[in-house]
């Protein structure tokens, strides 16, 4: 294969020879998500344990499609900008029925983004840079591969766990136990716990292919998806270029599909021919799957936290998978670390709760909806689809009607408990947005100033009160006690407004606006966004 998948090393824990102190954090996976919250969780000053029953990166590219949100929240991780420069950055999709193209569209129509709407970037990428990041913070993260957890019991104040290594079994505690452990959970198993959702019954077929020459006919990379291709009848098919000259190519099969015969190269061979013709190429990857849209009715169990697939699953098509899981842990990591620090009552996990099973419903519906419009059930459905998609060449309106995959966006939390409500241009519960600023140090992003701790924003001449916990900063103005900002080419003010302040959460989402320094107002809505 393309990747060099070279194994992690493997080291006898400690547990194996005496007891260890109770951890603050077990954290159970250690792909992305798993991966990811650990590193959240260091850079709060919270010490994890993370175990893994491999020890190597997921073979084959699996989630390659990373999103501006979830790009902003590695940034702050400290991987964004090598995720950046390593990807394929994309942002026009085009949809085919037929052979004829029948709509396309933009993404990141305007400028002032540190980054784009989305980069195509293989896992294994993205969780051998999150072990990197990891092993960057020794005294904080705790890596153990072929660990494998076999067994967990939770005793109200922490949870115990039963742990398989190559050298014997040994038990650890800890006052929380996150599962990363992916779609087939054994942690949700293990508390026979019902996830609930439909089962699409169709098979794709996803494959990696090597080729020097693009079948895009063009050397810009773009989002290609087809309703009834030429190449591949009555079915659908889906083209994306990531690193390294791999494209990945997924082609939908059917209900009645056998997964094994279909995953040989006898049979996938002429299906590949017929999309990029004559020219070479090198199977990478491949393989079949089907997919399920279903979650938790809760992912807070006590002190049993889900995050990521082991909580909720999605369809692949709108890329809310990966981008969603990473959200969960943005969600959970301030939480937890104020939790653990005392800054917060517990009950603040709870909203952890709250916040994301409203997330993962709203991907969970943009993904039914996609997958039932690519693969209508009815002839009805199907009429439905095919006078769309015919309508939709000429007619704007039938446009905003086809479903390929809404593709991920941030969700609003709008509502939610930990908000405070107030009329700006940016609502309370919404991400922030990123502008380009100029500061003492030069030129930089708004993002990289809203993300991580409490931050108070405040335009022109406000200037915004000292309150314990939260970061001031000021865009537009001087001779301030706290850093100030110059809004460079005026997408701050056009994005928030000139004459609002705002007070952000460490994940970046807006939980309060206000048109005066109020004090006693911007006081009221820390409190209430710490759960109090």
């Amino acid at each position: 294969m393309a990747y060099d998948y070279t194994p992690f090393p493997y080291t006898a824990p400690a547990g194996l020879t005496a007891p260890e102190p109770r951890h603050p954090v077990v954290i159970v996976g250690a792909g992305p998500i798993g991966l990811a919250m650990a590193v959240d969780l260091a850079l709060q000053g919270v010490r994890s344990v993370v175990l893994d029953d491999n020890n190597v990166v997921s073979v084959g590219s699996r989630a390659i499609c990373w999103a501006k949100r979830t790009l902003e929240i590695f940034d702050r991780l400290g991987i964004g900008e090598r995720m950046l420069e390593k990807g394929v950055t994309w942002k026009v999709g085009r949809n085919f029925f037929g052979k004829d193209e029948v709509y396309n569209f933009d993404l990141l129509p305007e400028p002032g983004h540190k980054y784009p709407a989305f980069i195509n970037l293989q896992q294994y990428y993205v969780e051998q840079y999150l072990v990197e990041r990891a092993l960057d913070l020794p005294d904080l993260i705790d890596l153990r591969f072929l660990n494998k957890v076999t067994g967990h019991a939770d005793h109200g104040d922490h949870v115990s766990l039963t742990v398989e290594t190559p050298d014997g079994n040994y038990t650890l505690q800890a006052d929380w136990y996150i599962a990363c452990d992916g779609a087939a959970s054994p942690t949700r198993k293990r508390m026979a716990l019902p996830f609930e959702g439909q089962t699409f019954e169709e098979h794709f077929l996803i494959v990696d292919v090597e080729m020097e020459t693009s079948p895009f006919g063009t050397d810009t990379p773009e989002r290609w998806f087809w309703f009834a291709p030429p190449f591949h009848s009555g079915q659908s098919a889906l083209l994306h270029k990531q690193p390294d000259n791999i494209y990945r190519i997924d082609l939908q099969l059917g209900p009645e599909t056998d997964p094994k015969s279909e995953a040989t190269e006898e049979k996938v061979l002429p299906r590949l021919r017929a999309i990029v013709g004559d020219a070479p190429f090198r199977i990478d990857w491949m393989s079949v799957y089907k997919f399920r849209c279903a979650k938790l009715e809760s992912f807070v169990h006590n002190r049993v936290l889900f995050v990521g697939d082991s909580g909720h699953v999605v369809s692949p098509f709108g890329a809310r998978g990966g981008n969603g899981g990473i959200q969960d842990v943005d969600n959970l990591g301030w939480k937890l670390a104020a939790v653990l620090k005392g800054d917060a009552p517990a009950r603040l996990i709870e909203t952890y709760d709250e916040e994301r099973q409203h997330g993962s419903r709203e991907n969970i519906l943009n993904s039914s909806r996609a997958t039932n419009f690519m693969t209508p059930k009815t002839a009805i459905e199907a009429l439905f689809r095919n006078e769309v998609l015919h309508l939709a060449r000429d007619h704007g309106f039938a446009r905003r009607l086809i479903n390929s995959g809404r593709l991920s966006q941030p969700c609003s939390l709008a509502e939610t408990s930990l908000q405070t409500a107030g009329d700006a241009p940016l609502r309370p519960g919404s991400a922030a947005q990123d502008a380009p600023l100029t500061g003492p140090q030069g030129d930089t992003w708004l993002i990289g100033q809203a993300q991580g701790d409490f931050t108070l924003i405040g335009f022109g001449g406000t200037e915004l009160p000292d309150i314990d916990g939260v970061r001031c900063v000021g865009i537009d103005s001087h001779d301030r006690a706290y850093t100030c900002f110059i809004d460079r080419d005026g997408h701050a003010k056009a994005r928030y407004g000139s004459d609002h302040i705002y007070l952000l959460r460490p994940d970046g989402h807006i939980c309060a606006a206000f048109t005066a320094p109020d004090r006693a107002a911007i006081s009221a809505a820390l409190q209430t966004a710490k759960g109090n």
